[in-house]
């Protein structure tokens, strides 16, 4: 058994919250997500160890994310949800009743960051990687990342309290 089935349990949800953040899809998040894998198993041998294995599948998402959004002309819808206009997919009642005032303020906070911040909340939060992992994937200092997140935070703690 290879070291990325060693860690799969561990890594989907990570990857699948980073896809349905991005796309507002539940569906379209596990097709992503099974995509990523697919492309990880394919190309493990590629792997050489200079990042963790979860940098190096979230590099492979974040690239299947970038086609996806090219092959089928999302441009407009994801402006559209990084203006905050949701286009969630919703089954039942108790899924609406799930979804907690708060979170959707603070989602809307998110959404009004430039791509570089926004991207390292996404990472930090969704993807529970380390500061170090997202400055590889940005290309930026594992400090700048740390350093950033924190006034970030701040930021977005301060909206909060003001919207709330």
């Amino acid at each position: 058994m290879n070291k990325l089935e060693e860690e799969y349990e561990e890594i989907h949800p990570k990857i699948y919250a980073f896809f349905y953040y991005k796309t507002g899809n539940r569906v379209t998040a596990e097709d992503l997500c099974h995509d990523t894998f697919y492309e990880a198993c394919k190309n493990i041998v590629s792997y050489n160890g200079h990042s963790t294995l979860t940098t190096w599948v979230f590099s492979i998402a974040t690239n299947l994310l970038k086609k996806y959004y090219r092959k089928n002309k999302y441009q407009q819808s994801l402006m559209q949800k990084l203006a905050g206009i949701p286009e969630t997919e919703i089954h039942s009642i108790e899924e609406l009743a799930e979804i907690k005032e708060d979170t959707k303020i603070l989602l809307l906070h998110i959404s009004k960051l430039d791509d570089e911040s926004r991207e390292i909340i996404l990472l930090r939060i969704y993807g529970e990687l380390s500061f170090s992992e997202i400055g590889i994937l940005i290309g930026k200092s594992e400090n700048y990342t740390r350093v950033t997140f924190h006034r970030l935070k701040l930021k977005i703690r301060k909206l909060m309290e003001v919207t709330l």
